[in-house]
């Protein structure tokens, strides 16, 4: 409803990058570039600094981008109030959400929240937790879900669910005839990690530093970017691992991989972030309220009970 140029304006300013902003608005470049321009010819004014491929507001960019604040949070105040009136739920949302969370848990989520709210359009990026939070950050996602603690006080943190993780093993590793382990017994073998800034990556570094003081080392023999990877690479016998217990539930019951509860116990909690912001817009709300929900009756499926050789 808000002048298009302001919103692109706004967008540009608050990640001060013409591309960041393309990207969260599902625009081109050089459309950005467009509407900014002609922002700038109506207030016969520069309203951004370009030198060296940065870019930055300028004293009149600046006053330009206080006011806008302002007017989308009346906007976004007027919207709420309609919407509640009316009990109408249409919009966009932009959802950043971590890979296991996107892969397990977020597709019937997310459908069956389109089912109820047909009107409402949800855009979903895929990253790493550091890279989810990163959007949030720079306010160029509405809502991430992460899977490991989120250290930036400025942004709104709420746990979900506490998800398991556990050691995996191909059936023929002769550690597959246990029920539990301990995770330093696990540094004897070649171990299949998750790449750096992943959440389940530092879930297992701060579990480590927790049981070994700092001194115990997994013999890391390969980086994979996804749970499907790692699943694949110990399934062919490349080496160990540790997953959520949310991701290997076909492949237990297809009998190509074995699950060994840890002890002690690794858990890491799954979690909604999201900016401090007065106001949000009335469709972020009823999602947070469905994702509650949603939280408290998914479950994951218990290891199953097998015969210990």
């Amino acid at each position: 409803m808000a002048d298009r140029r302001l919103q692109v304006f706004h967008t540009v300013a608050r990640l001060l990058s013409f591309t960041k902003a393309a990207e969260a608005l599902h625009m081109t470049q050089p459309a950005v570039t467009f509407q900014v321009r002609q922002l700038e010819e109506y207030f016969n004014t520069r309203l951004f600094d370009r030198t060296h491929n940065r870019i930055s507001l300028t004293e009149a960019g600046k006053q330009v981008f206080g006011y806008a604040d302002k007017i989308f949070e009346l906007y976004t105040e007027m919207e709420n109030s309609v919407r509640e009136m009316t009990g109408e739920v249409r919009g966009a949302l932009s959802i950043g959400a971590s890979t296991t969370i996107a892969e397990y848990m977020l597709p019937a989520l997310l459908g069956d929240f389109k089912a109820r709210y047909p009107e409402v359009t949800v855009h979903l990026k895929v990253s790493n937790t550091e890279g989810v939070v990163s959007m949030v950050e720079n306010n160029a996602i509405d809502l991430g879900v992460v899977e490991a603690p989120v250290s930036n006080k400025n942004l709104v943190v709420e746990v979900c669910k506490q998800d398991q993780l556990v050691a995996i093993v191909p059936p023929t590793h002769e550690l597959a005839g246990r029920e539990t382990t301990h995770l330093t017994e696990l540094l004897a073998y070649p171990f299949i990690c998750r790449e750096e800034g992943s959440g389940t990556r530092e879930v297992i570094n701060e579990y480590m530093n927790e049981i070994g003081g700092g001194k115990a080392h997994l013999n890391v023999s390969m980086e994979l970017g996804s749970p499907e990877a790692v699943k694949g690479a110990v399934e062919a016998g490349m080496g160990v691992s540790v997953v959520s217990r949310a991701t290997i539930q076909k492949e237990l019951k297809l009998g190509s991989l074995v699950a060994l509860r840890l002890d002690p116990p690794m858990k890491r909690p799954f979690s909604f972030v999201h900016q401090k912001q007065k106001f949000r817009m009335q469709v972020m709300e009823e999602l947070l309220e469905f994702a509650r929900g949603y939280c408290e009756v998914y479950e994951i499926p218990p290891l199953p009970q097998r015969e210990v050789g």
